[in-house]
């Protein structure tokens, strides 16, 4: 009987998914043999990304909470109430050691049924203001593994360890493959390369104003891969498929392959979502944040000031982003002092081995038995 068995719950973002991979996928590496389940929101994209990685996933009916009254919150309760039951249930039929979550409405059932069954827990917070899903089990935890300072203020002070934010061993190592990049997005090595982020959706503001400024960072002798997201690709490459034929343009809905989009990048322009900052430090490239507005508490551009308080970034908020962002993408990239300046000060805030710590982490947790 394997007693190396953990639960990983989380999702409704890629912000969520890739890092609870890479939790798993560190705790493979250090117990090859441990079994790990998923649990997630179903219809969300972890049920099919997780699969994808080779870990078995569960998913419940929970939701989240809409800002506007809509029928959707009218049952709410009711499907967190089944989505409780369903993870006590997967719980005493899978009989995890551990349980993890990392955030998101997705986790909030399976690491309530745990409390309940005295299962040890562990929840990773990606972001500098605490999520509500997190907020809500912060008495539940043993252990909570942060990316920013200052969390006392949402979790106890004494279970808080910095770990930062687990990244893709792929993104890691993305150092080493410039010259696979260049090959693979069929790039000119001579220009330097703008990589546009905005998250696996898409931004509005930010895909406008690309689009407004697209033909002058062209002029200026700039190739671009722009990402636009998957509900605005269609329109895009309408618009820009002659053009994309003949300049040094690439225009993607969703990009699989990331670590040869950094490799090749030489400036960032990204939301500021936890997922995005943490490689793009990894990375260590010179960025720019456009924090979106539409998120809990202003998390992104709290997470975006993180960087920017140490000269290691630069910021264009969202309502600034039509006249300012392609005129800050010029003067960036002409000023290879400033970009060398915040490449070295990203670089420094860098947590590469976040992952294996939060695996350590989680293994201390692993023999303990709650009375």
């Amino acid at each position: 009987m394997n007693n190396d068995k953990f639960i990983i719950s989380g999702g409704g973002t890629g912000g969520h998914i890739y890092p609870a991979i890479a939790i798993a996928n560190a705790i493979k590496e250090k117990l090859p043999n441990a079994e790990i389940l998923f649990i997630g929101a179903l219809g969300k994209m972890e049920m099919e990304k997780v699969p994808q990685a080779g870990y078995k996933i569960i998913g419940l009916p929970i939701q989240g909470i809409q800002r506007k009254l809509t029928l959707s919150n009218l049952l709410f309760p009711i499907k967190l109430i089944k989505s409780i039951s369903l993870a006590r249930a997967i719980i005493k039929e899978f009989k995890p050691t551990v349980c993890i979550g990392v955030g998101g409405y997705a986790s909030g059932p399976l690491i309530y049924a745990a409390s309940i069954l005295k299962i040890p827990i562990l929840i990773q917070e990606q972001n500098s203001y605490a999520g509500l899903t997190n907020k809500w089990l912060a008495k539940k935890a043993m252990k909570f593994c942060v990316a920013y300072n200052d969390m006392d203020k949402f979790f106890p002070k004494e279970k808080i360890v910095f770990t930062g934010n687990p990244v893709r061993r792929d993104i890691v190592l993305s150092y080493k493959k410039k010259e696979i990049g260049i090959e693979f997005f069929k790039l000119d090595p001579q220009k330097k390369t703008v990589l546009i982020l905005g998250g696996s959706l898409g931004s509005k503001t930010i895909n406008e104003s690309i689009e407004e400024g697209l033909d002058k960072l062209i002029s200026e002798g700039l190739q671009v891969i722009w990402q636009t997201g998957k509900n605005y690709y269609s329109v895009i490459k309408d618009r820009f498929i002659l053009k994309e034929e003949n300049l040094n343009m690439k225009i993607f809905p969703f990009i699989a392959e990331m670590d040869l989009a950094y490799a090749v990048a030489d400036i960032i322009i990204s939301r500021a979502g936890a997922l995005s900052v943490s490689e793009i430090c990894i990375v260590s490239k010179p960025a720019i944040f456009i924090p979106s507005p539409n998120v809990a508490e202003d998390h992104q551009t709290k997470n975006a000031k993180a960087l920017i308080n140490e000269n290691a970034a630069l910021l264009v908020t969202d309502i600034e982003s039509k006249s300012d962002l392609i005129n800050k993408i010029l003067s960036l990239s002409k000023d290879e002092k400033l970009q060398k300046q915040l490449a070295d000060n990203i670089e420094k805030l860098a947590r590469p081995d976040a992952a294996e710590q939060i695996a350590d982490e989680i293994l201390l947790l692993n023999k303990i038995k709650i009375p």
